[in-house]
């Protein structure tokens, strides 16, 4: 956004009123097709899109070097606010493959030994800590109207990499299973809760290669276990986000399935208490979609959460959205006005036209 004097025009034009902006993102390389300046923002490792003070333990995270301005969060939400419109922060906290690779004791790691660099584990107090210390850096000294946390518990085995060549591997199950991080942390809350953490570790690597589920009492304690951290891990993030930004609501990046890992996982019991509301993936290729909307509106306000880029299809991308607002979705989120090329910026107007009537 920054060097594009024309961006707060179009997402006025759009009928927008709202911009979320990465504060703490994860590496990525992103499409900038109606930038003047550029074509590609080559974002090679996790940063944090603000000056990186002496205020961090263990985990530090790095600035992001391939921009030129030294606080390129701050001067983006600053001008974005001056021109009428609202901004959240959007904070990922738990995806970081150069802490993971750096520190692989925090790392997830699955029955059979192998760990996920790019996926801290919230069981970890380290990355608790880290992940509060992040969310209030991000919110140090600059003014916004929300914040969008991603990433908020714990990521699996499914994860985009260099030349991926996963696709087909494992069943949903398998998936599942190999998700279940077996750290040294993980493995401490399960003897806690009366489990034989050896005996887990067995049996998940027995139930993945004989395509079975490990028994149900297992199950329980293991997930028991992953939602608490879970809930340790928001809990110090919110208190500091509230510190630093007491009036701004709070949406969290989640899914119904409580299993479920990744940039949405799994909503514990009391998550969706604690924000003002739940911001569910329901990209057009998801199946399911339009149920997990009706699930998570069982937690509270749903945030629905849709992209007008591919795989989407241009003249179904409307559609879907006003079926998600037929299952329940209060609000949507667009992605992504900056990735999105020029034709196909209509369709945020033709969404905002479409369904600005059904939602509050």
């Amino acid at each position: 956004m920054n060097g594009d004097p024309a961006f707060a025009d179009r997402v006025r034009d759009h009928g927008l009123e709202w911009v979320t902006l990465a504060a703490a993102y994860h590496s990525t390389r992103a499409a900038t097709p109606l930038h003047p300046g550029r074509q590609l923002v080559d974002a090679h490792s996790a940063a944090l899109y603000r000056p990186v003070r002496d205020v961090w333990r263990r985990l530090r995270p790095i600035g992001a070097s391939w921009l030129p301005e030294p606080d390129p969060f701050g001067q983006a939400a600053d001008h974005l606010r001056r021109k009428g419109l609202k901004v959240s922060a959007w904070i990922v906290l738990t995806h970081n493959s150069r802490l993971g690779r750096a520190h692989p004791d925090i790392s997830v790691v699955n029955c059979f030994g192998e760990r996920y660099p790019y996926a801290l584990c919230p069981a970890q107090e380290a990355v608790r800590d880290y992940a509060a210390t992040l969310a209030a850096e991000a919110l140090h000294e600059v003014e916004v109207d929300a914040v969008s946390l991603e990433a908020c518990g714990q990521l699996g085995l499914v994860h985009l990499s260099h030349h991926e060549k996963t696709d087909d591997a494992w069943t949903p199950l398998a998936q599942r299973l190999l998700s279940i991080c077996c750290c040294a942390a993980c493995r401490s809350a399960w003897s806690v809760r009366g489990l034989d953490a050896t005996e887990v570790v067995a049996g998940l690597r027995a139930a993945v290669r004989g395509g079975t589920d490990i028994p149900a009492e297992t199950a329980e304690v293991v997930l028991a276990a992953r939602h608490q951290a879970a809930d340790q891990l928001r809990a110090a993030v919110l208190q500091l986000v509230r510190e630093k930004q007491p009036t701004a609501e709070v949406t969290l990046h989640g899914h119904p399935d409580p299993w479920a890992t990744g940039a949405s996982p799994g909503l514990t019991p009391t998550a969706a208490e604690d924000v003002a509301a739940v911001l569910v993936p329901c990209w057009p290729v998801a199946p399911g979609s339009h149920d997990l909307v009706e699930r998570a509106a069982e937690f509270g306000t749903v945030d629905a959460y849709l992209t007008v880029l591919p795989p989407a299809g241009a003249d179904a991308v409307v559609a879907h959205g006003q079926r998600l607002v037929a299952a329940g979705a209060q609000r949507l989120s667009l992605y992504h006005l900056g990735l999105a090329a020029a034709w196909r910026q209509p369709l945020f107007t033709q969404l905002v036209a479409a369904l600005s009537g059904g939602l509050s």
